[in-house]
């Protein structure tokens, strides 16, 4: 594209000259010789103003860019030179795109990695990763102070813990090295909330104590449920929705009910399955390999008796698995295969007996079954989805907030703001809005009859985090940037052709009406 721009702006200059010169001999064909020379000089002047050419030397100046003072504008200026970890995300964005001469400091730095928002019943995990190896301790303490958990490691460090109760929390959390040293620390935002109700329906060509648990399972997590387990010929035992149920974000069926049920039931679940809703067929009864192949594109093999699989939670193994944990378009792992079907997911969990698990360990059966449902990718749909902000907030610094399914306003309660959503080209699904915090704490967000809710951290909170998010924003800044100008050059100033050749113009026209 730059070529053909280049072609066309000298093709016109081109151009220009040829008119300026035919002019030229027509006034001095009737002996006009100063109209002639003011005509070849208008010419000229034109071919100058839309040329695009260059001189020798060096175009713009070097500019050293100094983090606690970013640069407004970057007019006339050709390179910058940066030193340390260089700028936020926002700062750089302000800025349009010149070369960088950086290098990356070999200081350390850590990523948090932790979500802002979990469902109660879920385990909260807050990850660290460092920049280097060597022993250290990663804790995570309550607003008293108390551990709640620790984790030990010499490279990537990751706590986990339950909250009890639905709430919005600021933990703490320590990084410590061998000596017991804190390396680095600060606060861990996030907000407990009551799970939304998930609707399931489960259709099962025989019962089963797993069928039970299984049960026993959803409904204490207060899902919507509607069952049926054939017993016998023309016999069932169904349990109602206590809900309308239109579209279920779950449907559970076992092997057996599938390889029996007739072509019109399989085409209209997996028609719902397309249509983005997620399958979980529970494989421990299946006995017809060759309906699963066409079907759903999965291809099974006999396996060993008494096989286990599972660390954790060891299981019996189904008798018809999938022979590695790639099937085609399956991925597996553990005894749990999963694959895409256009808009929804569809998972094999090629293992049975977890009721023996139910109850010697019922803490860790329940989170196993989680873990099932999130590789499904099953979860309640919301209408408002507040994203994560792109970098840690700070007083007195630009903050984008995001969000999908939202139209209208935003009210920012602390700073007493109510901002239209905007859409950004980034963020094709989703408005955002800007605003500048003015200290740290919680941002209550209200739009509509939806709330949310965004952590402003202190200056002085988590300064490896802060060092490596800057060191990643300069680095995709210097990813974005153009080649430099080439080496001796420098473009033309154009100003001084469109000024001869406005003076030209106007001399030949005052000359004509003389």
């Amino acid at each position: 594209m730059i070529a053909i721009a280049i072609a066309i702006a000298i093709a016109i200059a081109i151009a220009a000259v040829v008119v300026g010169v035919l002019a030229a001999l027509g006034y001095a064909a009737r002996r006009h010789w100063i109209d002639a020379v003011l005509a070849l000089v208008a010419g000229v002047a034109l071919a100058g103003t839309v040329g695009e050419f260059s001189l020798p030397g060096e175009a713009g100046a070097t500019q050293m860019v100094d983090a606690a003072d970013p640069p407004r504008t970057l007019a006339g200026v050709r390179t910058l030179r940066l030193a340390g970890d260089g700028l936020r995300a926002a700062e750089w964005g302000d800025l349009p795109a010149r070369p960088l001469d950086w290098n990356k400091p070999d200081t350390p730095a850590i990523d948090l990695d932790f979500p802002r928002t979990i469902a109660l019943g879920r385990v909260f995990t807050l990850r660290v990763h460092r920049s280097w190896s060597a022993p250290g301790r990663l804790q995570l303490l309550a607003e008293n102070g108390q551990v709640l958990a620790e984790a030990k490691g010499d490279t990537g460090l990751a706590v986990q813990w339950l909250p009890p109760v639905a709430e919005r929390l600021v933990l703490k959390a320590r990084l410590l090295d061998a000596a017991g040293k804190v390396v680095d620390e600060g606060p861990v935002p996030f907000t407990v909330t009551d799970p939304a109700p998930l609707q399931v329906r489960g259709r099962f060509g025989a019962p089963s104590f797993d069928l039970r648990v299984l049960d026993d399972l959803l409904a204490a997590s207060g899902a919507v449920i509607d069952w049926q387990v054939e017993l016998g010929k023309g016999l069932e035992r169904a349990e109602t929705a206590r809900a309308e149920m239109d579209k279920p974000e779950l449907e559970i069926v076992d092997a057996a009910w599938f390889e029996r049920a007739g072509a019109a039931s399989r085409d209209a679940l997996l028609a719902r399955v397309a249509g983005g809703t997620r399958l979980l067929v529970l494989g421990a009864n299946a006995r017809d390999a060759s309906t699963w192949a066409r079907s759903v594109k999965l291809p099974l093999a006999p396996q060993p008796a008494n096989k286990t699989i599972g660390t954790v939670l060891p299981m019996a193994s189904a008798g018809l698995n999938p022979s590695g944990d790639r099937a085609g378009e399956w991925i597996g792992k553990d005894g749990l295969w999963t694959r895409d079907w256009k808009d929804g997911r569809i998972a094999w969990l090629g293992l049975g007996d977890w009721h023996r698990h139910a109850i010697a360990q019922p803490r860790q059966l329940a989170l196993w079954w989680q873990d099932v449902l999130d590789h499904l990718g099953v979860q309640r749909r919301a209408d408002v989805a507040w994203l994560d902000p792109e970098e840690m907030p700070l007083p007195q610094r630009r903050l984008a907030i995001c969000a999908r399914g939202v139209s209208g306003t935003v009210t920012v309660a602390e700073l007493k703001q109510t901002l239209a959503w905007q859409r950004r080209p980034e963020h094709v699904d989703a408005a955002c809005v800007a605003v500048w915090p003015a200290a740290s704490g919680w941002l209550h967000l209200q739009t509509g009859t939806n709330d949310g809710q965004v952590y402003v951290y202190a200056p002085g909170d988590w300064p490896l985090w802060q060092r490596s998010e800057r060191r990643a924003a300069t680095a995709q800044y210097a990813a974005r940037t153009p080649a430099p100008v080439a080496p001796g050059t420098r473009p033309l100033p154009v100003w001084p052709f469109g000024v001869v050749f406005a003076l030209a113009m106007l001399s030949l026209w005052w000359r004509e009406r003389r």
